[in-house]
């Protein structure tokens, strides 16, 4: 391995890496000589995501692309199966794909979109790579969370909002709760396995998250003028989780600034980690044993 690309013949995929942290973290990890797989919703970006990191990453293998709306389960499933059928083994995924909306919708198989791409999306993705997963070299698992889950609680017999108000913010709040439960329940399972899990916190980032919800993406562009951190900065923990050798063998943490912290009480609870993920299970038509 060459000293300067200590990234050199690993695989890593990374979901949402056409813009903000997620096309940050790709290239950064690229130019380190990783082999990308960069999977998003648009193709025109996709492709000029593929081209501009290319252009950067010299060193590196030529990144691939794979296209599909992680919100939906038939693309999510897909799409897994073409990097499957590409890539029999892979070194880390980045669950990063994510979204804040200003109003409840659902999606075409039924289920609110906020929950179905922030916490389903991660879940059957990652249940469909596993095996790919587990093939790969001391294989790591990284999901983008983030402290706005502290404000929140998983509430089992409403994870979809049908029978509370809706608000916006609290469904992304909850969806990243979800994702740290999931990330606890998920490396009680592959304990032992070889593979590690963690979820981390970006920061408030100054990006274009949010940008087409209506009077949230104006509250977040107002925030972001005098609290944000850029890009870069919100890159450097999922960067740190996907390619640092001080965390080899680590699992089942929360980070945030590149170090261990601790998430909220809610987050913690085991019997609701087993209730999440008994009830995405059955949301997703799918045992996902680990």
């Amino acid at each position: 391995m060459h000293a300067s690309l200590p990234l050199a013949g690993r695989t890593i995929v990374v979901t949402g890496a056409t813009d903000g942290i997620g096309r940050i973290t790709a290239e950064r990890l690229a130019q380190r000589g990783a082999q990308l797989v960069l999977v998003g919703r648009n193709p025109g970006r996709l492709d000029t995501a593929r081209r501009d990191i290319a252009a950067v990453a010299a060193g590196a293998p030529a990144p691939l692309t794979f296209c599909g709306d992680l919100s939906v389960q038939a693309d999510i499933r897909r799409v897994a199966a073409e990097i499957r059928a590409a890539l029999p083994a892979i070194d880390v995924l980045v669950n990063n794909a994510g979204a804040l909306f200003a109003e409840r919708a659902e999606t075409v198989d039924g289920i609110e979109r906020t929950f179905a791409l922030n916490h389903l999306g991660y879940f059957l993705f990652t249940a469909e790579l596993l095996p790919a997963i587990k093939a790969g070299r001391s294989p790591r698992i990284v999901n983008v969370a983030s402290d706005a889950h502290r404000s929140a609680r998983l509430v089992l017999d409403d994870l979809q909002h049908t029978r509370r108000g809706w608000s916006g913010w609290r469904a992304y709040c909850e969806s990243k709760l979800a994702n740290i439960a999931f990330t606890y329940a998920l490396a009680r399972r592959l304990t032992g396995s070889g593979v590690t899990v963690n979820a981390l916190h970006p920061g408030f980032v100054a990006s274009s998250f949010g940008s087409s919800n209506g009077w949230i993406s104006v509250a977040l562009r107002f925030f972001m003028t005098f609290a944000a951190i850029n890009v870069e900065q919100g890159a450097a923990t999922s960067i740190f989780l996907a390619s640092d050798p001080s965390v080899n063998g680590a699992s089942g943490g929360y980070y945030g600034k590149c170090r261990l912290k601790a998430s909220n009480d809610a987050s913690r609870v085991v019997a609701d980690q087993e209730a999440l993920w008994a009830a995405s299970e059955a949301l997703v038509g799918r045992r996902f044993d680990g």
